[in-house]
């Protein structure tokens, strides 16, 4: 039951919760600025599903996991992957930093690197290990090509 419990969108819940009390209960008088802020915020949160989607599909299209805790069966390396390693970690960082930035929760803006160091400890680095100890010069070569990130 907890490897179900951690997982990277209860923890991108949590901080998006941390955001919406900060925006709805502290926001001290500060503000990004209205409307271009509730624009930029848009096309966040939609390229962050985009990134999401696109990184299922691709997962999907290889018949591999997307479930942080679980070993891949393949590893994919086309499509978004072959832009970032993790895209759907990176989708979820555009999606906070998005509605941050709609909800004018200025407070809440070092929840982004808190949820990223987060997301790289408990997720990004063991899944990695997992990668390198099953695919080996094949993962090796994809993180020469490839940043973690963008």
């Amino acid at each position: 039951m907890q490897k179900w419990i951690d997982i990277p969108p209860v923890w991108l819940l949590a901080m998006l919760i941390l955001a919406w009390l900060q925006a709805t209960h502290v926001s001290i008088g500060l503000s990004f600025g209205g409307v271009w802020a509730d624009f930029v915020g848009g096309l966040l949160v939609g390229g962050g599903l985009l990134f999401m989607i696109f990184a299922l599909y691709e997962m999907r299209r290889f018949k591999t996991t997307p479930i942080p805790h679980m070993d891949a069966d393949h590893l994919v390396i086309t499509g978004i992957f072959a832009r970032s390693r993790n895209p759907i970690y990176l989708g979820d960082v555009l999606i906070l930093t998005g509605l941050i930035l709609r909800w004018d929760a200025v407070l809440a803006l070092p929840l982004i690197p808190i949820f990223v160091w987060i997301i790289e400890r408990r997720f990004i680095i063991p899944e990695e290990d997992r990668l390198r100890r099953k695919f080996r010069a094949d993962f090796a070569r994809y993180c020469e090509k490839t940043r973690r990130w963008i």
